[in-house]
C-alpha cells in the first residue's frame, strides 16, 4: 500500500511541475514579444497602422501582454489572465495572419489559435499547485479554519 501511495504522490509532483512548465512556455512567448515591442515600438506601431490598427491600441496590447505573461508565469488569477490572453491570440490570427495564400501566414493564423486553446485549457483548469493561486488558497482555508 506504501509504494503506491508513494507512486500516486510522485505523478502528482510530475503532473504539477509539467503543469508550471507548460505556464512558463505560455508566458515566455508574451514577455519576450512585450520586450521586443518595447525596443522596436515605432516599427511596431508602422506594422499595426497597415493592418488598419490605431497605433494608439499598442500601449495596451503591451501591457496586456506583460502583465497577462507575468500572471500566467506566477499562477495568480491565472484562470482571467489565460482568458484574456487566448482573446488576443484569437484576434491576432484574425488581424494580422487572415491571408491564407500566404503559407507563412496561414502557420501563424494556427499557431495562434493554437495558444489560445492553450490558454482556454488554463483558463478552464487554473493554474496548478505550483501557483500563488494555489498558495493563496491554501492561506484562505488555513486562516478560515
Amino acid at each position: 500500500m506504501t509504494s503506491l501511495a508513494g507512486f500516486i504522490m510522485d505523478q502528482i509532483k510530475l503532473i504539477s511541475g509539467v503543469e508550471l512548465l507548460g505556464r512558463l512556455l505560455l508566458a515566455v512567448l508574451f514577455l519576450h514579444d512585450g520586450w521586443t515591442i518595447v525596443n522596436n515600438y515605432g516599427a511596431v506601431a508602422e506594422y499595426l497602422a497597415q493592418f488598419g490598427v490605431p497605433p494608439l491600441l499598442l500601449v495596451p496590447a503591451l501591457i496586456l501582454q506583460v502583465a497577462g505573461g507575468l500572471l500566467v508565469a506566477v499562477g495568480w488569477n491565472t484562470r482571467l489572465a489565460a482568458l484574456a490572453l487566448s482573446l488576443f491570440c484569437i484576434s491576432t490570427a484574425l488581424i494580422f495572419h487572415n491571408q491564407f495564400g500566404d503559407p507563412n501566414e496561414a502557420i501563424h493564423f494556427w499557431k495562434d489559435l493554437a495558444i489560445a486553446g492553450g490558454f482556454l485549457v488554463l483558463a478552464a483548469h487554473g493554474a496548478g499547485v505550483f501557483s500563488l493561486d494555489s498558495y493563496l488558497k491554501k492561506a484562505v482555508t488555513i486562516t478560515d479554519s
